[in-house]
């Protein structure tokens, strides 16, 4: 059972790496507001329209902002789960005494 803990612990170390390498785009606004976001939840890029700030539109650029990191996050958290939830299930089963 140890052995099988410790392999467990090396597939989800490697899927953390591998997550922090991976990025998913969201975007708000048609693509007028773009963020980059790891699999870590780590906000690598956020990309505004330049007519939007020659606008003025501080407030469309704020929400904007707000939607597209909101989106980021949580297609980051959903691309983690997918990754890691094949690797975590065994463990419950190991706890459980299975």
């Amino acid at each position: 059972m140890l052995g099988q803990l410790r392999d467990i612990q090396k597939k989800l170390e490697a899927t953390k790496q591998a997550l922090a390498d991976e990025t998913v785009e969201a975007s708000a606004g048609r693509g007028a507001v773009r963020v980059v976001m790891s699999g870590t939840q780590e906000c690598k890029q956020v990309s505004i329209d330049p007519a939007l700030v020659e606008k003025g539109e501080v407030e469309q650029i704020q929400n904007l902002l707000l939607l597209a990191i909101n989106q980021a996050i949580h297609d980051s958290q959903l691309m983690a789960a997918r990754r890691l939830g094949p690797i975590a299930g065994p463990l419950a089963g190991l706890v459980r005494g299975k």
